[in-house]
């Protein structure tokens, strides 16, 4: 007997189907561009929305730290113009549908009920209604459900990278640590990047979140311009708070606040530290300008950075009692749903300075901090017992902390800069290796310290203020007892620097020419000084090293697969010796063959290796180089990273928290959904449905795609089942 049309569609459906359930041969890594709001208050609940790209079905949303619990509620695909088209369809029929039911119940004479805030089911009747009131009820849902997921559409989006939409809901404990964690997606196909999200104190104001921007065409750009409702033009709050807001293209978000004279406002800025590296725009990040005027329109304030900080902070004492108004723009007017900002506002402790940078692990010396709304502050030094690296102090100011600043600590002995030290016959004295906390106080100030060396013997001199959030710009001079110059450095690029662009610290390397006394100089190549212009110096002996970096900073792994982790290599004070890449203390089923990078390599490619089918929970790995140095057997950990792009070209290793793999299976049937309505009986043999004689609406080639596209809308709970089972009808191919 002849398969009949209707059942010829329904096997098409299964062969489309399972056609998209088979695996490809290269699965993109889920990828998150933006979260927005990018943070929320101690004990709250609210909504999350997160743009990317290959984040459909994505199942799980995971925070660093504790305190912090994420669920995904929906999660929007990017949607084709035919699918567009069948829900616009569906949406007519739904109002033609509640249209009729309406004055069916009003020549009835029966009040028509509202309909639920929650989808009710289509067999129940609410108490009191008339008969077919619930399926009114239930279109109507579906009606807003429709309208909504229409609203997120865009034909041509600015960026196809920030078109896929997860919606998550967000409980912050309020015991849950303040500062910065990350946010990661979980998909089908595995982690994605990592994403800053802050736990805050304040209380928080969050605009409604952007729609996707569409490309902009040249020459039309008013088009592509989005429109806010009035009431969203300038919106009230009141000190102390947190602004969350997207920037679009030409937009300027205001704020207007009551404050009082005398009042020391600190309005910090979180935009470029969320966002990094925007690869498709230039200089490469949101650049946030901030903007405070009076009610009368006159300029108090204005900042468009921090110091080399991109993300501007704005100081002001209030002039008179009032109303004022707070703009935030970014400073060549573009924008786009990844340009996301939060602003702290109010009377908010600040720390502008502190001395020293550092201390040595065997001393606890008093840090002294300078700032704004510090009075009766704590500062906190690091941990008992912290080892070296850099750490992070913050003041508390009754129950409200600053924003963190970086200390950092070393094994070497310290030491206080003391003045004078110049000209060189006054240089202070040194003895290597040393560690040397000092200030740039006055304005083409030059510190000058004096060590002896022997002939032959390599020294290594390196600044440390850039990177401890010191403005110094440094440059190092290295002379001999004659005052002639040996050796010199301005800036010196450090991959491990992270997000920093402008690698101001100074290091240089050198062989003594003779026995002696040798003189280091140290000054701001722009002549600036101040308290805020400290530093630390390290004066020593060569010592070789090496630090890792391996990124991406999570990999996702098929059943019994493998994948490629590159390490990266930063080589310090003349190390050249081989390295040896390994994964240390394998969690079982993964495993990694060493690989050796020889003295002129900066990278390697180490191949990760699982003999798992899948892993419920993402596993923690661990990447460590070891190398002879010397005498000395010495082993480093290799830091997870991003690596990320900046404005078409430079790539910077941005570093995470953790390397997480998952192994996935993408042929895994999916999670069951919706089930599939009964297709009609077939037809007798040697009947058709097509007894019209008129040309099918879609050629056998269009089917399968069909399918698979009302097959997902179906599943999305957007397709009522009469609507389905007349569409998959249509795709009758000619008999």
């Amino acid at each position: 007997m002849p398969l009949s049309a209707l059942s010829r569609a329904a096997a098409l459906l299964a062969a489309a189907l399972l056609a998209a359930a088979l695996p490809a041969r290269a699965q993109p890594r889920p990828y998150v561009g933006f979260v927005y709001p990018a943070g929320g208050q101690q004990g709250t609940t609210f909504a999350v929305k997160l743009g990317g790209q290959n984040l459909n079905d994505a199942r799980e949303a995971r925070v660093t730290g504790t305190g912090v619990s994420a669920r995904v509620v929906e999660c929007y695909r990017r949607l084709n113009n035919q699918e567009m088209n069948l829900l616009n369809e569906q949406l007519r029929q739904l109002k033609r549908t509640t249209s009729a039911s309406d004055a069916a119940v009003m020549n009835a004479d029966t009040p028509m009920m509202a309909a639920p805030l929650t989808p009710a089911p289509a067999s129940a009747s609410p108490p009191g209604a008339a008969p077919g009131a619930a399926p009114a009820a239930a279109d109507r849902q579906l009606m807003a459900r429709i309208e909504k997921r229409a609203a997120e559409y865009c034909n041509r989006p600015a960026s196809a990278a920030l078109a896929c939409l997860v919606f998550l809901e967000v409980t912050i404990a309020p015991d849950a640590q303040p500062g910065a964690r990350e946010l990661r997606i979980r998909t089908p196909l595995g982690l994605s990047n990592p994403m800053v999200f802050h736990v805050g104190q304040l209380p928080e104001h969050t605009r409604p979140p952007m729609l996707t921007s569409s490309q902009q065409v040249l020459g039309k750009e008013a088009l592509s311009l989005r429109h806010r409702p009035p009431e969203e033009a300038l919106v009230r709050v009141s000190l102390p708070c947190v602004l969350n807001g997207q920037v679009a293209s030409g937009e300027i978000n205001q704020y207007r606040f009551t404050a009082r004279k005398g009042q020391r406002l600190v309005i910090t800025t979180q935009a470029r530290q969320l966002v990094p590296f925007i690869a498709d725009a230039v200089p490469g990040w949101f650049q946030p300008v901030l903007l405070l005027r009076d009610a009368a329109g006159r300029e108090i304030a204005y900042q468009d950075d921090y110091r080399f900080n991109p993300d501007p902070t704005l100081l002001c004492q209030v002039p008179r009692d009032g109303d004022y108004i707070l703009s935030i723009y970014d400073s060549l007017y573009r924008g786009r749903e990844d340009f996301v900002y939060r602003l702290s506002l109010g009377e908010l402790p600040f720390i502008t300075s502190i001395f020293p940078l550092g201390a040595s692990t065997n001393a606890a010396p008093p840090i002294r901090a300078q700032g704004w709304n510090l009075d009766s502050h704590r500062l906190a030094p690091p941990p008992a017992g912290a080892g070296p690296g850099i750490h992070f102090l913050t003041a508390r100011k009754q129950d409200l902390l600053s924003p963190p600043v970086p200390f950092a600590l070393d094994a070497l002995p310290d030491r206080a800069e003391q003045e004078p030290n110049q000209p060189q016959e006054r240089a202070q004295p040194v003895s290597l290796p040393i560690m040397i906390n000092g200030h740039i106080n006055q304005p083409g100030d030059e510190d000058l310290f004096r060590f002896t060396g022997r002939a032959g013997q390599t020294i290594a001199a390196e600044v440390f203020a850039r990177r401890l959030a010191s403005p110094l710009d440094s440059i190092l001079k290295l002379t001999d007892s004659a005052g002639r110059l040996l050796a010199w450095n301005d800036d010196c690029e450090d991959f491990a620097a992270g997000i920093n662009t402008h690698h101001a610290d100074s290091f240089l390397l050198a062989t003594l020419p003779a026995d002696g006394d040798y003189c280091i100089h140290l000054g701001d190549i722009a002549r600036h000084a101040g308290p805020e212009y400290a530093y630390r110096l390290c004066l020593r002996p060569a010592r070789p090293d090496f630090d890792l970096r391996v990124v991406p900073s999570s990999v996702n792994l098929r059943p019994r697969s493998s994948a490629a982790l590159s390490v990266h290599v930063l080589r310090r004070e003349g190390f050249t010796g081989p390295i040896k890449i390994s994964l240390a203390d394998p969690p079982p089923g993964f495993f990694a063959n060493p690989v050796f990078l020889s003295g002129t390599q900066t990278v390697a490619r180490l191949s990760l290796k699982t003999s798992l089918l899948e892993t419920p929970e993402p596993v923690r790995l661990t990447l460590a180089g070891t190398a002879k140095i010397g005498n000395r057997q010495v082993s480093r950990i290799a830091v997870p990273a991003e690596d990320r792009m900046q404005a078409f070209l430079w790539r910077h290793l941005v570093p995470a928290s953790e390397l997480l793999a998952t192994v996935y299976n993408p042929a895994a049937p999916p999670p069951p959904g919706r089930p599939l309505p009964t297709l009609p009986p077939a037809p007798l043999a040697g009947t058709t449905t097509n007894s019209s004689g008129d040309k099918p609406k879609f050629t056998r080639q269009q089917i399968a795609r069909r399918l698979r596209e009302l097959n997902s809308l179906f599943q999305e709970n957007l397709l009522t089942e009469d609507f389905y089972l007349r569409k998959v009808a249509e795709c009758e191919p000619a008999l």
